[in-house]
């Protein structure tokens, strides 16, 4: 699985930092830093259908922990923007309260005001992007029981003080607050440094240096592991249209056809075969019914797929599949390669194939017409299996 990590600033026109982690194979696919929100949609491409989890300054944030009656129902956590109106300096109306885990009678709260949530989630809808998860900085960095977590990201620092609590800001200052609060300890506070500062030098501060990392990639493994989601009450995030899978669902079928069509069309001899081919193409005829309900039985079903998967490629503004396998249809009836495996990588506009040809000529037939198409074309491994010749290719658009 792999992931698309954004931390936002606290305005539209602080930078951008950006991270495609993938957590299968532990490793940075991508990442970045945009000048501001308003570049965001240039992320589209690198978000595919990546889920995308947003981070935002721990700073526009208070973090606390109510103290609820034993046994208190879920109507009573409605009462909690009013217990907390004395610690807020503005109306709790224009306030959202997001809930964390239950301790015990300890219910932990993140106040956040209403307007800072809304900017945060437009910026990333006008940018055509569609966000399932978010959290304050903050509580994405390494909790330790017994020590603070820092890190910084540009001029500023994230620090997360212990379960529920943590700051953020310029690294200057809040060197001195971290300082100032060690110099009140009887033992000296100890530090998780992520960071390349040096720390050494505060009063009372035990560093306990840690390996350098990339930020975003330490706060994009936190976020992915933390449990807690600001996307709740009225800001939760609603599910994706199915019409878009629908979609995809009809073009896969219809993908699957049309290679069909191709195979049948060149490797079967219709006097030798002539009722497996009409077999072929009844179950053609009932795949279109499946994808297209609506449309009557076709007298042409090969003409009747294509203009069907024309306006399905015509769908998007991005490469898609259907494009590429319809642009591909030369290569493959040219050079009489067949395709026995297919795997489509929509955020690299990729598709990755093992192919049987009767010769190596053959794939070097193919990639050059493909290429002739505008195509990359990486060939990978090749292996003799009988009298044919099995190989793997990569063709990027």
């Amino acid at each position: 699985m792999e992931n698309l990590v954004i931390r936002l600033g606290s305005t539209t026109n602080d930078p951008v930092n950006w991270l495609v982690w993938s957590a299968q194979e532990q490793e940075i696919i991508a990442s970045g830093v945009l000048d501001n929100a308003q570049q965001l949609s240039s992320l589209s491409e690198r978000a595919g259908k990546r889920p995308i989890t947003a981070l935002v300054p721990g700073c526009d944030f208070l973090l606390k922990w109510v103290t609820m009656p034993a046994k208190a129902s879920r109507k009573a956590l409605t009462a909690i923007p009013y217990m907390l109106e004395e610690d807020l300096s503005t109306d709790i109306s224009e306030q959202f309260f997001a809930l964390g885990d239950r301790n015990g009678n300890a219910q932990a709260v993140a106040v956040v005001g209403r307007s800072k949530m809304q900017d945060w989630l437009h910026a990333i809808k006008s940018a055509g992007l569609f966000c399932d998860k978010m959290l304050p900085d903050v509580l994405a960095l390494p909790y330790l029981e017994d020590a603070w977590s820092m890190v910084t990201l540009g001029q500023n620092a994230i620090i997360r003080q212990d379960q529920w609590q943590g700051l953020q800001g310029d690294s200057s200052w809040l060197l001195q607050a971290m300082e100032h609060f060690a110099k009140q300890q009887t033992t000296p506070l100890k530090v998780a440094n992520y960071s390349d500062l040096d720390i050494s030098n505060l009063a009372n501060v035990e560093p306990i240096e840690q390996e350098l990392e990339l930020p975003m990639q330490l706060l994009a493994t936190g976020a992915l592991k933390s449990g807690f989601n600001l996307l709740q009450g009225e800001f939760k995030a609603k599910q994706q249209s199915k019409s878009e899978w629908r979609k995809w669902r009809v073009a896969a079928v219809l993908a699957i056809v049309a290679l069909l069509v191709t195979v049948v069309d060149k490797s079967i001899q219709v006097n030798q075969l002539k009722q497996q081919s009409s077999d072929l193409k009844a179950q053609m005829h009932e795949e279109f019914k499946k994808a297209f309900p609506n449309q009557q039985k076709p007298t042409r079903i090969r003409r009747a797929m294509e203009r069907e998967l024309a306006k399905l490629a015509n769908g998007g503004g991005q490469t898609s599949m259907l494009a590429m396998m319809s642009q591909l249809t030369d290569a493959f009836r040219s050079s009489d390669v067949k395709p026995q495996t297919i795997r489509f990588d929509s955020a690299r506009s990729e598709i990755r194939l093992q192919a049987v040809a009767a010769n190596f000529e053959a794939l070097e037939q193919f990639k050059r017409i493909a290429q002739e198409k505008g195509f990359e074309v990486e060939q990978g491994a090749i292996n003799n299996k009988d009298s044919q010749v099995i190989g793997s290719l990569s063709i990027r658009s």
